[in-house]
């Protein structure tokens, strides 16, 4: 079972993205290309075209190439580093095949009126949530992906179950956690913290306090901030040979704070978020809303199509080794590649791993 490519960016995201692709023309004199396609020429239902047609169209794309909505009806795909001569050669691939394709089609290379009047936009001007624009992936596909909403209502039940047998179980652990923290420091158990889900939808995340009450949030913002942009050598905190891409002296952190995280406990009362129906047992891990603000479009990708979850493939095979770039790949591989059986894998790998007390964060 196999999800399809991700779904175009909202029109916000997008025209920050032609923004963003110009200041680096600008500064980098690398070349930039648009296409815009217009599926209202003919007068017809414009949404069912772009849906019908979404597919096929995203086959003749390349990674690099961003793709989203420009207006009702209207998809734009900007072509990174691609001049006047390959935005030509794109454009022709995308028509390959059609005698008469619902759309019209106009290309650009910057700079062009095109991009002066995208940039005057007014609507695309701040991002907005939710992301996306539409429901879920599969429920414009038609009967082709009947298996896949089958195995992810599936999936929904599994986690509703999995996740109340095992608040069921470790109500212990987790009763005996809230009164040491509750003790060792001053404030509340549990902390909630804003959080961004499926389709950039806010949910309040929940986790076991490990800081010190009214930490200041700046320690944590700059250091992913570089992370996220790919400045390894401030933010790897390890060696060259064993990178350590996380916060390895964090004075914000208690000392109760400290086992929870290296055992994970921490991370348990995200069997309520679970419950809820805000995360699921296995998927990404849900980002802080200024996290968002650092991704570039195909970072986006990773909490587009699929709801976060309390482990994952990054936790089980990159965790804090891996760079950002790289853990987003690993996300994008589990949800293109996502099954049952990949599940409950990644479960078995992430109780293994809490075990031989390889948890944190």
């Amino acid at each position: 079972m196999t999800f399809l490519q991700s779904s175009p960016l909202p029109k916000a995201y997008f025209l920050r993205q032609v923004r963003i692709e110009k200041r680096r023309a600008d500064r980098s004199k690398a070349p930039l290309s648009i296409a815009l396609l217009n599926f209202e020429k003919d007068g017809t239902d414009a949404l069912n075209h772009c849906e019908r047609f979404m597919k096929p169209l995203q086959e003749h794309l390349r990674e690099t190439d961003i793709i989203g909505y420009v207006e009702h009806g209207v998809i734009g795909v900007l072509f990174p580093d691609t001049g006047k001569e390959g935005a030509e050669q794109c454009v022709t691939k995308i028509l390959n095949g059609y005698t008469n394709p619902p759309f019209s089609i106009v290309a650009a290379t910057y700079p062009d009126q095109i991009f002066i009047s995208l940039q005057k936009d007014k609507e695309g001007s701040e991002v907005v949530s939710p992301l996306f624009l539409g429901d879920s992936l599969g429920d414009s596909l038609g009967d082709s992906t009947e298996s896949l909403r089958f195995g992810m209502r599936l999936k929904q039940g599994i986690d509703f179950a999995g996740a109340l047998l095992a608040l069921v179980l470790l109500s212990p652990v987790m009763l005996i956690a809230a009164l040491v923290i509750k003790l060792s420091s001053p404030g509340p158990a549990i902390f909630m913290q804003t959080r961004v889900g499926q389709k950039g939808v806010p949910f309040t995340f929940y986790k076991f306090r490990s800081m010190h009450l009214d930490t200041d949030e700046g320690i944590h913002r700059e250091y992913v901030t570089g992370f996220i942009n790919g400045r390894h050598e401030d933010s790897n905190q390890g060696t060259e040979e064993q990178p350590l891409y996380k916060l390895k002296s964090d004075s914000r952190i208690t000392w109760i704070g400290r086992i929870i995280r290296k055992t994970s406990i921490d991370e348990l009362p995200q069997l309520f978020n679970v419950l809820k129906g805000d995360m699921s047992l296995v998927g990404p891990r849900p980002p802080l809303p200024y996290e968002v603000e650092q991704y570039q479009s195909w970072h986006l990708r990773r909490i587009l199509e699929m709801k976060p979850g309390m482990t994952g493939l990054w936790q089980v095979e990159g965790r804090s080794e891996t760079s950002f770039d790289n853990m987003v790949r690993l996300d994008l591989r589990y949800v293109r590649t996502w099954s049952l059986t990949s599940d409950v894998r990644i479960l078995i790998r992430t109780v293994k791993v809490v075990l031989l007390f390889g948890g944190g964060h």
